[in-house]
């Protein structure tokens, strides 16, 4: 079984959020969390809260062991681009993009005959 959860327009850049997605894919939930804990990028705290309700979901469902599951997938999608100008000397102007991301967590039950999804996504 599944648990997913999702944080849309999550307002960091999907570069910035990718280098910590990898670093918790693949891992158990605990060891997941804490690395979550330690790592000092401000998108750590955004996967954090993300990772946290796909632990409550499983929570809630009764026959699943929280402790068994593992991120099966970690994903950070680009959103919408917030785009406008800024003015610049002799009337030219330049684009200032505030870029972002959507970001996905799906838990599983960890199981020694499945091998774990690894996506890279850019």
């Amino acid at each position: 079984m599944e648990f997913r959860s999702c944080y849309k327009y999550a307002r960091i850049s999907p570069r910035k959020a990718r280098y910590v997605i990898d670093l918790i894919r693949g891992k158990s939930v605990n060891d997941a969390l804490r690395i979550l804990r330690v790592t000092h990028k401000r998108a750590s705290y955004m996967i954090d809260k993300v990772l946290r309700a796909a632990i409550a979901t499983a929570n809630e469902n009764l026959d699943v062991d929280v402790d068994s599951l593992c991120v099966t997938q970690a994903l950070v999608d680009c959103a919408p681009t917030r785009k406008w100008q800024r003015c610049r000397p002799r009337g030219m102007s330049v684009p200032i993009l505030k870029r972002s991301s959507h970001i996905t967590v799906v838990l599983s039950k960890k199981s020694k005959g499945i091998k774990v999804n690894s996506i890279n996504s850019k």
